[in-house]
């Protein structure tokens, strides 16, 4: 499927996902939110597909929600558009395939809080964060407030969102905001070795990871423990971990699309 607002390759079982709006620096209006739900809908039924890297092209992941688009809305329309942009990374973070968010520029309010609807981040040295809003006269209106605090604790969560204040990747990396900073240069390298390695595993164990951990903020220790021996036993009954036993028994690379042909 074209995108106006999005390129999507693929390298193996990898695929990529770009948000082209350099000119506005990858801002985030109506269509590249309702584009963003139905690419990654698309890729997580998309068999081939086991691991996903969402970035931004130019300098920018994404620096904000489109102000040209949002300053002359009302009161409804704004609740409308926050509430369409929550469905929209909802869609990213339910999704059965983990999603790498690759932070090469500025990712600030709505483009923090799609970075942080990924499964982690990985950041360039020159990446700002930060959720800006106070400074609009406005608050996150795409889950930023709970994401941000699940993510880095109150305290750091307050500071950031009182404040309005961009921090930097070493900073950001220091709070558990990102999980790796690297040079501009080397930044979609790293992301791409480690979308290949998850790439690598198990896509059963992969889809039935994911979907716990969606659900475990949601749930107490008990009915997560629960979720997961629900979970193992699935993967047993599979098939897929009986290939991954056997495969590294036998000293040699699991052949995880032959489990489906058994």
């Amino acid at each position: 499927m074209e995108y106006e607002n999005l390129v999507v390759e693929k390298d193996g079982n990898v695929a990529i996902v770009k948000i082209n709006r350099p000119k506005v620096m990858n801002a985030l209006n109506t269509s590249v939110l309702n584009e963003i739900r139905d690419v990654f809908n698309e890729l997580d039924a998309d068999e081939d597909v086991y691991c996903c890297v969402l970035t931004g092209e130019g300098k920018a992941f994404v620096a904000g929600a489109d102000i040209a688009e949002m300053k002359d809305m009302s009161g409804e329309q704004a609740r409308s558009f926050s509430e369409n942009g929550q469905d929209a990374f909802r869609t990213i973070e339910r999704i059965s395939k983990p999603v790498i968010a690759a932070v090469n520029g500025f990712a600030l309010g709505g483009g923090l809080e799609l970075a942080m609807a990924c499964d982690f981040r990985l950041a360039s040295e020159k990446a700002r964060l930060g959720q800006p809003e106070v400074t609009l006269g406005v608050i996150p209106g795409f889950c930023g407030t709970s994401r941000l605090r699940r993510l880095i604790g109150e305290g750091n969560a307050r500071l950031l969102l009182l404040t309005g204040e961009m921090v930097t990747a070493h900073d950001a990396l220091r709070m558990g905001l990102v999980q790796g900073v690297f040079s501009p240069e080397t930044l979609m390298e790293e992301v791409m070795e480690r979308a290949k390695t998850i790439a690598s595993r198990g896509p059963q164990s992969l889809r039935m990871m994911k979907k716990i951990m969606s659900v475990n903020a949601e749930l107490g220790l008990e009915g997560s423990a629960v979720l997961e021996a629900i979970g193992f036993g699935a993967c047993f009954a599979s098939g897929e971990t009986g290939e991954g036993m056997a495969a590294y028994s036998e000293k040699r690379p699991p052949d995880w699309k032959s489990v489906g042909e058994k």
